[in-house]
């Protein structure tokens, strides 16, 4: 079993939050994996590992929106306190998560990688869709449960060019 798979439902035990696992191919594409979930692109938490550099700041972050939307990585930096951002290497993101690109989870269990939320995943859905850590696991998490767990920043860093932006 993989850790951070584990970690993930003993933290949702542990707090009993209201959520349901689903099997399915290995897949790691948001839209893809939203029809093999049977939800909308829209409820996923796309989970995106940036390093964020400038004002004296050298920080990883896990910035976590929409999985319809795209992050504007200077929002990100800026979120935090940096001047820029750059998405982290395949190798920097199997450190800070235990993850492939496309199984990140919207939490964090590495102390070094902060956690940023964009406030429109909470507006949408009454819960979120994620990879469990796995590429052939989901889990679909009640959206009050997960922002009390997540102990997360909110920061509106999507991009302002976005149609998520004009149904929200």
């Amino acid at each position: 079993m993989n850790s951070t798979f584990h970690q993930l439902i003993t933290l949702l035990d542990k707090h009993q939050a209201r959520y349901r696992l689903i099997e399915h191919a290995p897949e790691g594409k948001c839209a893809a994996v939203a029809q093999l979930r049977g939800t909308h692109p829209e409820q996923g938490a796309k989970a995106l590992v940036c390093h964020v550099k400038g004002n004296g700041i050298k920080q990883y972050v896990l910035a976590v929106l929409p999985a319809d939307c795209q992050a504007d990585l200077s929002k990100v930096a800026s979120a935090v306190g940096g001047t820029r951002a750059s998405l982290a290497s395949s190798v920097e993101v199997e450190k800070l998560t235990g993850c492939v690109f496309g199984a990140i989870p919207p939490f964090s269990f590495h102390p070094e990688l902060n956690l940023i939320v964009d406030p429109l995943l909470f507006a949408r859905f009454d819960e979120i869709a994620f990879n469990a850590g796995r590429l052939d696991c989901s889990i679909i998490l009640n959206r009050d449960d997960y922002r009390s767990l997540a102990g997360s920043m909110l920061a509106t860093f999507r991009r302002e060019d976005d149609n998520s932006l004009r149904q929200a």
